[in-house]
């Protein structure tokens, strides 16, 4: 006696499998305290509203999604129920490449200093998103996570002065981060 598949069951397995390995993923990068080590440095006080809009990221130890991105910018939006939408746009693996993006909602964790967020990609997973550092006039920041494996370094423009690079770097060095690991993300006009 032969089994038979159906269409369904061949089409949403497969689908299924990647969703639990999606979520596995995530799992992997919510908030856990790095054994051993001290909390990574908060910003004092970030003021939300004047965090929002668009900061390109300059420099990453990157997820396996930002692998190869080029032209990366995270754009952030206060809603009114205080939940932040973010959009992670960048173009793949080249200047012109096709342009991807992909939408999380941050949630403020601390409740008074707005440094400590939860990234949600996926219910009801929150990610560990600690703004670390935020320039007094609020264009350059740092992102960090305190397991120490993912860094962004973020500015209002496309690019900035390699002191200034220099010394964010320093930084995320003082953190306990690997700044071998750290890539430049290329930010290049297209015309």
């Amino acid at each position: 006696m032969k089994l038979r598949t159906s269409n369904t069951l061949r089409t949403t397995l497969p689908v299924a499998v990647l969703a639990l390995a999606a979520i596995a993923l995530l799992a992997a990068c919510a908030t856990s305290p790095s054994a051993g080590r001290s909390p990574v440095a908060l910003a004092p006080k970030v003021d939300l509203p004047r965090f929002m809009g668009d900061w390109y990221v300059i420099a990453n130890i990157p997820t396996f999604l930002e692998k190869g991105a080029h032209n990366a910018k995270d754009s952030y939006r206060l809603d009114a129920d205080g939940t932040i939408p973010t959009t992670f746009s960048f173009n793949a693996d080249a200047p012109d490449g096709p342009r991807k993006s992909y939408g999380s909602r941050g949630f403020v964790m601390d409740g008074g200093a707005n440094a400590v967020w939860g990234q949600q990609y996926v219910w009801p997973i929150k990610a560990d998103y600690r703004i670390s550092y935020i320039s007094p006039d609020y264009t350059q920041t740092v992102i960090t996570r305190d397991k120490r494996d993912y860094v962004w370094i973020m500015a209002r423009t496309p690019t900035i002065p390699e002191s200034d690079l220099a010394r964010l770097t320093a930084f995320v060095g003082s953190q306990g981060y690997d700044v071998d690991k750290l890539q430049r993300v290329p930010q290049v006009a297209i015309k």
